[in-house]
């Protein structure tokens, strides 16, 4: 049974669904201006240097942390280099209590609302002031205060998860929503095709965000899908659906608007194609070399969102070189310094290692626990910073 009635035809009629080609909403130009009978979002001058700012201390932490990979003191960092304006501008369109469910590619939306740079370090080192206690890997971030659930490394959980958890908001009718984020090659897995057929059945107040920035890893988009692209799988699901220029700061920031009354004044999910391009590696363990040239990176260089959204900023009198200068000095200044202080701050106590799961710790993991201390007493030098921290709460 389908839940609509379907014309009724007399031979056979077959459609591969070229009808369902879907264009890219676009408002500003490289150049900063407008394009011809574009109109800009209403976006006031304090709200768009947020929005630029954010962007800006992204790309300044991203550059220093994989220097800071590369020289042995982390082991492991992504980048959101050449997609701060699919993350920001969506982020900023949203209420401040709005969920959000992150891949691990949007430290953006934490920047801008209000994650300090002291915050993003001790999560990155896991130090004792990390709020995950040292427990996941770097650039997996959460905020209770800031509704941004705690990214897991497991691909695409989390949009099932955004699901459900709209579901509940829609039962609380708090004028609430939940977006989540996740790249292409994401939504090739099952649990995005279950997690729109949820939200649409349900009609849950939901924006499942797509960063279509060309490769999972490195298998690119060509080698993923035939269709044209993601967008079109919400007809499947009876789904609103737009694709939008994910380098244009407006375009991002007016979809996720639109997007957003749809979710909570009449409980429509909603799919956004973010079209982007991932300018860095996939990760600090990835080389890009090895499956595309630099001379494609060279051309979306030259589509940088961040000197877009700053082009636009000057041209309205909003921005200039010398804030610009300022800014990129303060921020260097400040994340480098954090960073040494993070670094220095000893780790999480050990006895968090057996903490949050149980009431009680049980016998038998009690007796692990007191093994593995006389094991770590038995070798300081293999275990510096685990010895010195317990020698300093005895």
């Amino acid at each position: 049974m389908t839940t609509t009635k379907s014309k009724v035809v007399y031979s056979p009629v077959f459609t591969d669904g070229a009808e369902f080609r879907i264009p890219t909403f676009k408002l500003l130009k490289q150049d900063g201006k407008l394009y011809k009978s574009a109109k800009a979002p209403d976006l006031d001058k304090d709200k768009a240097l947020r929005i630029y700012r954010a962007m800006v201390t992204t790309r300044i932490l991203d550059e220093r942390m994989l220097a800071a990979q590369r020289q042995g003191r982390l082991s492991f960092y992504m980048q959101c280099t050449g997609e701060e304006a699919a993350v920001i501008g969506s982020a900023a369109a949203l209420d401040d209590g709005d969920m959000i469910m992150a891949q691990y590619r949007e430290q953006g939306a934490l920047a801008y609302r209000g994650f300090t740079i002291d915050e993003f370090m001790n999560q990155l080192f896991g130090n004792e002031m990390d709020y995950g206690k040292g427990r996941q890997m770097p650039v997996h971030y959460g905020s209770k205060k800031l509704n941004y659930m705690t990214i897991s490394s497991p691909l695409a959980t989390q949009i099932p998860q955004a699901a459900g958890y709209a579901y509940g908001q829609k039962l609380r009718g708090e004028g609430l929503c939940t977006i989540t984020y996740f790249g292409e090659g994401a939504a090739s897995e099952g649990d995005f095709h279950a997690a729109l057929n949820m939200a649409a059945v349900h009609r849950v107040p939901v924006i499942f965000l797509c960063r279509n920035n060309g490769y999972a890893i490195s298998t690119p988009a060509a080698e993923q899908f035939a269709a044209d692209g993601v967008a079109p799988r919400a007809y499947g699901y009876k789904m609103d659906v737009i694709r939008v220029d994910g380098n244009d700061i407006l375009a991002m920031y007016q979809a996720t608007q639109e997007a957003r009354k749809l979710a909570v004044e009449h409980n429509r999910p909603v799919l956004i194609e973010a079209m982007s391009y991932r300018l860095a590696a996939h990760s600090s363990s990835d080389d890009p070399s090895g499956y595309r040239s630099k001379d494609e990176e060279a051309v979306w260089r030259e589509k940088d969102p961040i000197l877009r959204m700053r082009l636009w900023l000057e041209s309205k009198k909003w921005w200039s070189e010398d804030d610009e200068k300022q800014l990129q000095e303060n921020m260097r200044r400040e994340v480098l310094e954090t960073m040494k202080r993070a670094q220095k701050r000893p780790p999480p106590p050990l006895e968090s290692l057996v903490s949050d799961v149980y009431d009680e710790v049980p016998p038998a993991l009690a007796e692990q626990f007191e093994k593995l201390k006389a094991h770590i007493g038995r070798h300081p030098d293999e275990y510096p910073k685990s010895a010195e921290h317990a020698k300093g709460g005895a």
